[in-house]
């Protein structure tokens, strides 16, 4: 499926983003996050990138509102603070795919997509007149529609991370946080999350904030990168601006090298390992037995 081609309306509303000035963020008083300024922007796909332990999905979960920080403050594109929302209003602006989640059991697909609705739900999970179309619209782009019978406790795992990003996408709202949406993913699904990620930031509007692991996808996809090392911003700004070779291979303590694609003409990156400038080579084995084979063929 072409999910560009493909997408279906969603839900129309106002422009909406994040900006977190001086983000401070931390584990039983020990300092995860320090002091960080991030900005996410409609229609802007921002990625967090960075080493383990740099604090990117702790500070993705400060934006949400699940990890309340020390100092710092977190505001809407209005100037209103994000902590002051009831935590329904809040998640009809804002929504995050975490790393984690519970594999429900008793429960079918469009079941777990239909959580995404809670913001709009009453008590009777009534008054929701866009729920059908919300939850169509999410199990199209994310190909679980062929499966929205099935009980999830018998999906694999990365039919299982679509279910729920799809109830993420459900949820509708014009902020979207994802921590490494593409885990557990096989490579066409990956492909085709990050596309309908462009295609949510490019065609609706959306102000999406996304952390990664691979840097070739972040360059892919991204309007703006965040580069952070021990809880720090290192740096922020377009792909070509942050992925250097002296910034990677500082913040992730091994030499980077840093190309440019000649199609896109955005960096690619390859980390330098002892052996990854080595030339093809046969192994010796195979040399004796294929001499021993020309020996023994006959003349």
């Amino acid at each position: 499926m072409s999910i560009r081609d493909d997408l279906p309306e969603r839900a129309s509303g106002p422009p909406d983003g994040l900006h977190a000035v001086e983000l401070c963020l931390g584990y039983h008083g020990r300092p995860v996050v320090r002091s960080a300024s991030i900005q996410l922007a409609p229609g802007i796909v921002t990625v967090l990138v960075g080493p383990n332990g740099s604090g990117k999905s702790t500070l993705l979960r400060g934006l949400a509102r699940l990890h309340r920080p020390t100092d710092g403050t977190v505001s809407f594109a209005d100037g209103s603070p994000a902590l002051d929302l009831s935590p329904q209003r809040f998640a009809r602006r804002v929504t995050l795919l975490a790393q984690s989640r519970p594999v429900p059991s008793g429960v079918t697909v469009r079941d777990v997509v239909g959580y995404g609705r809670h913001p709009y739900r009453g008590r009777w999970r009534s008054g929701d007149p866009d729920g059908p179309r919300a939850i169509g619209f999410a199990m199209d782009v994310t190909g679980v529609a062929g499966m929205a019978d099935r009980g999830v406790d018998e999906l694999s795992g990365g039919e299982l991370q679509r279910v729920w990003l799809a109830s993420c996408l459900a949820q509708d709202t014009r902020i979207l946080l994802l921590d490494e949406p593409t885990t557990f993913l096989d490579l066409r699904y990956q492909v085709e999350i990050l596309d309908l990620v462009r295609d949510l930031a490019d065609e609706h509007g959306v102000a999406v904030g996304v952390v990664l692991h691979d840097l070739d996808q972040a360059a892919g996809i991204a309007d703006r990168i965040v580069l952070l090392q021990d809880g720090q911003v290192q740096g922020a700004g377009t792909p070509a601006e942050v992925l250097t070779e002296e910034a990677l291979t500082r913040a992730y303590g091994i030499p980077i090298e840093v190309t440019v694609d000649p199609v896109t003409g955005r960096p690619r990156t390859r980390p330098v390992g002892r052996h990854t400038h080595r030339v093809g080579r046969v192994p010796k084995e195979h040399h004796r037995n294929a001499a021993a084979e020309r020996a023994a063929a006959p003349a």
